[in-house]
């Protein structure tokens, strides 16, 4: 709970912070980052610090939390604080690494505010922060337990049993314990963090969503390479698996974390995806396949051309196995590939060209623009906000900046 005095020097002083957090987290990772650069080896996403986006998602979801206390001192933005823990978890953020965060945050704020961080305003905001830490904190060893996981040791070796090429820009990797072990259980719309060596001897960490995982004795994930595009450079983890990962390598894998996962309603279900989004859709029809789920079912994908449209034929086939499902692809390239094929069209996906059924949960995966626009589709068509949920690779600067 946020205390009154502290909430009104918070509420008198948001606007300032807010308006410079993105100057105070540049400075908090640069000066971080200087003096703690082991946490670059395995803990950060080189990228993202790059691009700016962690920054921007770290700067968000300040600023959101604070709103929130100020709304209602007693609550929790229960959406910001579970995505966020279980990014950590997959990651094995310590309790520890909050003291360190801690430390160079303030000091950020301090150098950049400079005497407007009186005594008072540096107490009110370390409030909020050791506010969100803690929630956090638990919330994250609450995970680390179900998940039976040491977050000091979180990493276990699977051996790559195949690798399937999906698109030329689209690879599978099938994987099993190394150490013969069963798989452990996840859950349909998961993900798990792959840790790479670089080149130049940095670890770098990435989530991937699970693709397949019933069967009990394998997992697969599916990794879009990440091209060069005008500034941005190319994905280096994305980039190093598809050069170098083959049949009986091992890769580094954390347990299965993420909080967009698949109910077990009878309500009807809508799977709405982009590009490499399809990856924990196709998860989620593996196991509504495998318990034979007599539930309504629509998958809705929208793809460059049917080339480069990744587990098309595995969307198709699991589809069939439904009773009550239906697939309607879009291509934004004429579908010659897809011609007489039911529910394949060319051009943006358009959702008044359906009839979507009344009271459907959504599950939406995709870049953050298709999933703004669709989701603006779906409320247009009467599904309700609280029915529409989403998934992001990378930091999650949609919920962040409070888009809603």
């Amino acid at each position: 709970m946020l205390s009154p005095e502290s909430a009104a020097v918070v509420r008198a002083t948001l606007p300032a912070v807010g308006g410079a957090l993105d100057e105070i987290t540049t400075r908090f990772y640069a000066t971080m980052f200087g003096e703690q650069p082991q946490l670059l080896d395995g803990m950060f996403n080189r990228g993202n610090q790059a691009n700016g986006e962690q920054r921007q998602a770290l700067a968000g979801s300040i600023a959101a939390f604070a709103q929130a206390l100020l709304a209602d001192p007693d609550a929790r933005p229960d959406a910001l604080l579970s995505r966020i823990a279980h990014k950590h978890a997959a990651l094995g953020v310590t309790e520890d690494q909050y003291t360190i965060v801690h430390k160079y945050l303030f000091g950020a704020i301090a150098e950049v505010l400079g005497e407007a961080v009186t005594p008072e305003v540096a107490g009110a905001w370390d409030e909020v922060y050791w506010l969100m830490a803690g929630a956090l904190i638990a919330q994250e060893a609450r995970l680390y337990q179900e998940a039976d996981v040491d977050p000091r040791h979180p990493w276990r070796q699977w051996t790559v049993v195949e690798r399937r090429e999906e698109t030329p820009d689209v690879v599978s990797f099938l994987l099993r314990p190394a150490d013969g072990s069963p798989v452990p259980p996840s859950r349909a719309g998961q993900y798990v963090s792959v840790r790479v060596e670089m080149p130049d001897g940095i670890h770098q960490l990435r989530q991937y969503s699970l693709s397949g995982a019933t069967d009990g004795q394998l997992r697969r994930i599916t990794v879009k390479r990440v091209a060069s595009v005008a500034e941005a450079p190319e994905g280096e983890v994305s980039n190093q698996l598809h050069r170098t990962v083959k049949a009986g390598d091992e890769l580094t894998l954390s347990e299965p974390f993420g909080d967009v996962v698949l109910d077990d309603a009878d309500a009807p279900l809508l799977l709405v995806s982009a590009g490499i989004g399809c990856t924990p859709m196709v998860g989620m029809l593996e196991h509504l396949a495998a318990t034979d789920s007599s539930r309504q079912v629509w998958v809705l994908h929208a793809d460059r051309s049917p080339k480069d449209h990744a587990l098309r034929a595995d969307t198709r086939r699991l589809v069939e196995q439904l009773p009550n499902a239906r697939a309607e692809f879009w291509y934004e390239e004429a579908a010659e590939n897809a011609v007489g094929e039911a529910g394949a069209r060319t051009g943006l996906m358009i959702l008044d060209e359906l009839q979507l059924p009344a009271g459907a949960d959504v599950y939406l995966c995709g870049s953050l623009p298709f999933m703004r626009a669709v989701r603006s589709q779906l409320l247009q068509a009467g599904i309700p906000a609280r029915h529409i949920r989403y998934e992001v690779f990378g930091p999650d600067l949609w919920l962040a900046h409070a888009e809603d």
